[in-house]
Parts: C-alpha cells; structure tokens; sequence
C-alpha cells in the first residue's frame, strides 16, 4: 500500500514539473510580447525635439520652405509645383553622397528640360564650413539647384537623421517616396517615371 502511495506521488510530482515547465514558457512569451508591443508604441509615439514627423509622410503634401542657394538666390520649394522634385538632403564628408552626387548631375542633365528639378539641401550647419561646399560642388560639376539649411532647421523637419535622404515629389508638391541612402539614375528615373 504504502508503494503504491509512493508511487503516486512520484507520478504526480512529475506530472507538476512537467506543467510547470510547459507553462512558464508560455508565461515569459507573453510577458516578452507584451513588453514588446510596449516598446513599439513608445518608439512610435517619442517625439524628436524640434520635429513633426508627421508632417513629412508619403501621400501629403512636403512642407514649404524657402531657402538661400549656394549662388546666393532664394529659393522656395512651392514655387516648384507644376514639376516633379527630387528634394535631397546631403553633406560633403557624407561618403554615400559623394557616391549619389555623379548620378544625380547625369540625371538632372538628362531631364533637366522634362519638368523635373534636384533641389539638394546641404545641412550646412553640420558640414564642414562654406569653403569645403564651395570645393565639393566644383570637384563633382554639380549645376542643379543646392540650398543651405543654415540653421539647421529644414533637415530634421524632412527627417534627413541619415544621409543621403530623398524625397520623390509630384507635380502637386506631394511626397510619392522617400529614400535612405544613395539612389543611382535607374532608381531616380523609376522614381519619376510613373508619377503625374
């Protein structure tokens, strides 16, 4: 009698390990995916300082700012409605930009006559001085049209965190795509290809 006792009791212990260790798992996963969802819903709702990251989504229409070029000229992004944009955001010491610039010159003199204009927002208060501009323009024969977002103002508005950033524009001034990281002709002639 009193094996048969022992021997229940060996078997319920066992089968108690086993829904513990099948159930505690599952326990973690949860906690774990919970955490996670929490996270995400951090990420999305953190605000960056000084940004509306709202403001600069596909689908809506890309912020107006006006902006002095390199040349000395102002130049407002709305005045360019009627054209398709590529709006990008760039420094001199960025090396993928010095990889985009070449493409982005053949591109702008392929179809500078076919409505479509590069607006090239140097992040000026984070590049290396005006003269280092001046250079990096000369060296790569760079004609299109280059602002300076001196202040700093404009490149966290398009969120430009990483650079090369773009922004594909259509006639409208609204934004069709945005690209991180250098695009090559192929990529800007597929972009502009198919919006009005």
């Amino acid at each position: 009698m009193n094996k048969n006792l022992l021997s229940i009791a060996i078997i319920l212990l066992a089968l108690a390990i086993v829904f513990v260790n099948l159930w505690k798992p599952s326990a973690d996963k949860e906690s774990t995916s919970n955490a996670a969802v929490e996270n995400e819903e951090a990420i999305e709702t953190e605000d960056i300082p000084g940004s509306d990251l709202t403001q600069v989504e596909e689908g809506k229409p890309a912020p107006d700012f006006e902006l002095t070029t390199l040349d000395g000229k102002t130049i407002k992004l709305s005045d360019l409605q009627g054209k398709k944009v590529i709006l990008n955001f760039w420094a001199t010491w960025c090396p993928p930009c010095k990889a985009e610039m070449p493409h982005m010159q053949n591109f702008y003199e392929k179809h500078k006559g076919d409505g479509i204009e590069v607006v090239a927002v140097n992040l000026t208060n984070i590049d290396n001085g005006r003269k280092d501009i001046d250079k990096f323009v000369e060296d790569y024969g760079l004609t299109f049209s280059i602002p300076l977002d001196e202040n700093g103002m404009i490149g966290p508005q398009y969120q430009a965190f990483t650079i090369p950033t773009s922004y594909i524009l259509d006639t409208k001034g609204v934004i069709t795509k945005k690209i991180v990281g250098p695009m090559d002709e192929g990529i800007m002639e597929s972009l502009t290809k198919d919006i009005e």
